[in-house]
């Protein structure tokens, strides 16, 4: 089984940039979808964004189009979320996800592994 391990979450001011890092053991990581999704006090876990195993998409929610970016590095099983211009409403757990059938990124069903989430919390 995959294990997923996310890191980088602190507080940062509005307009702050951040990076998040998601590293994954196992050398099947690196042939799966992988996500990021968010969840805020009261709210439901969502989706952020995902990218596939050649890097394809990259797919984004519409509140983070132009201001996140994921990537990834299978040689050494990490991927990344880098996200500027924070904006309070960007305040949430972020979990690292995979999905070895790459199929439907946006659902968080077909995700079987994920994180423990690592917290991001934006000032204003």
């Amino acid at each position: 089984q995959v294990q997923l391990v996310e890191s980088g979450g602190r507080l940062v001011e509005a307009g702050d940039s951040l990076r998040l890092s998601c590293a994954a053991s196992g050398r099947a990581f690196s042939t799966m979808t992988v996500g990021w999704f968010r969840q805020a006090p009261g709210k439901e876990r969502e989706f952020v964004c995902a990218i596939t195993r050649t890097g394809g998409g990259p797919y984004y929610a519409d509140s983070v189009k132009d201001r996140f970016a994921i990537s990834r590095d299978n040689a050494k099983n990490m991927v990344y979320l880098q996200m500027n211009s924070l904006k309070p409403e960007d305040t949430a757990v972020y979990y690292c996800a995979a999905d070895p059938k790459g199929w439907i990124y946006s659902r968080q069903t077909t995700y079987p592994y994920w994180g423990q989430g690592t917290q991001v919390t934006v000032s204003s």
